[in-house]
């Protein structure tokens, strides 16, 4: 494992260092689990009531908060976060194959490989695709007939690429998703079912990031589309023909249904749902759980099933948790109001 100054690590990080300039960190970790030798980091304040605990030989903190830290060497920045992510790159660097197609891959002489692309073994590249400079294609990745890959990409193992679909650069997917599988369309006819054909492809810009077991489907026709800078996470469905703009979130178990339009800058709570041909807006959040069946407009924040503005459904939440008490309430008055019906009753 590499090993650096702490001068060296607040250059990287773009920080100022607070005590020793030249101890040596050999290592990265959470802040409970730090020792000797390693830095970690203390993201905002409610974390300051461990470094008085903690065995870490420095750590990263944010502008404002040295005087918590006690006589600890510090690295100090204005996200800490973001700067601890630059150092854990640098202290604990990710292995990655080098390039060269494997023995065992199998490339169609119809594909093209650009310059240092990395094809792993029991890998398929199909006639027509392409694969861009520096691309690592890990193990048992299949690309189909005419797909792109852009430079830079990572492709985890199991992943599949399908026929015709255009992946950016800079692109990561993760294992076992799939990019370019059937939507799902079907027409009625006589009381059964009948496929509709799905001849569209799916578009991926750069930077994006793609979780493990994802499912983007192409289009029927024309493209699915996944903007540039956008974050997916594990297990999410996006059907045929939606498009997500720029820098967009998505956590686990989300789903999109198809023609759905959302913009950029979008952050998704887990397991969000939205109902197909709506249009969501740019910089909406979406809270977990929550069940979209209208249009959202941009800059808004919505929660619940079926969801609502944010401030609705808390103050809807704090109803529903007295509604045992009101209950009690409720048939407490409707005893009284008998009592008081009988006692007036002319009869």
């Amino acid at each position: 494992m590499p090993e650096k100054s702490l001068a060296e690590l607040a250059a990287i990080a773009g920080g100022i260092v607070r005590g020793n300039e030249a101890a040596v960190i050999t290592g990265a970790a959470p802040l409970e689990d730090a020792g000797p030798g390693d830095i970690t980091f203390a993201a905002d304040r409610k974390y300051f009531g461990l470094l008085s605990t903690t065995r870490a030989s420095a750590v990263v903190v944010p502008e404002g908060a040295e005087n918590a830290a006690g006589s600890l060497d510090l690295i100090v920045v204005r996200n800490p976060q973001l700067a601890f992510a630059r150092i854990v790159e640098v202290l604990r660097p990710q292995y990655l194959p080098g390039p060269g197609v494997h023995p065992k891959a199998e490339v169609h002489p119809g594909a093209r490989l650009a310059k240092d692309v990395s094809v792993q073994a029991f890998s398929v590249i199909e006639d027509g695709a392409v694969v861009g400079e520096r691309t690592i294609i890990f193990p048992g990745v299949y690309i189909g007939r005419g797909a792109a890959i852009g430079a830079d990409c990572v492709i985890y193992p199991g992943v599949s690429i399908r026929e015709g679909c255009v992946v950016g650069d800079r692109v990561i997917v993760h294992s076992n998703t799939v990019i370019g599988s059937d939507g799902f369309g079907y027409a009625r006819d006589s009381g059964k079912y009948v496929k509709v054909p799905q001849r569209g492809i799916v578009r991926i810009g750069d930077d994006v990031e793609i979780g493990a077991s994802a499912a983007i489907d192409r289009a029927a026709l024309g493209e699915t589309s996944i903007g540039r800078g956008t974050k997916i996470d594990n297990l999410v469905h996006i059907a045929h023909n939606v498009r997500i703009g720029e820098d967009s979130a998505l956590a686990a178990q989300s789903g999109i249904a198809g023609s759905t339009k959302v913009g950029s800058r979008v952050q998704f709570g887990g397991q969000v749902g939205i109902s197909g041909h709506l249009n969501v807006g740019d910089d909406v959040g979406i809270g977990a759980k929550s069940g979209v069946v209208q249009d959202v407009p941009s800059r808004s924040v919505c929660s619940g099933i079926p969801a609502i503005p944010h401030t609705d459904w808390l103050k809807a939440q704090n109803i529903y948790a007295k509604l045992p008490e009101l209950r009690k309430k409720v048939s407490e008055l409707e005893k009284r109001l008998a009592e008081i019906e009988k006692k007036h009753d002319p009869k």
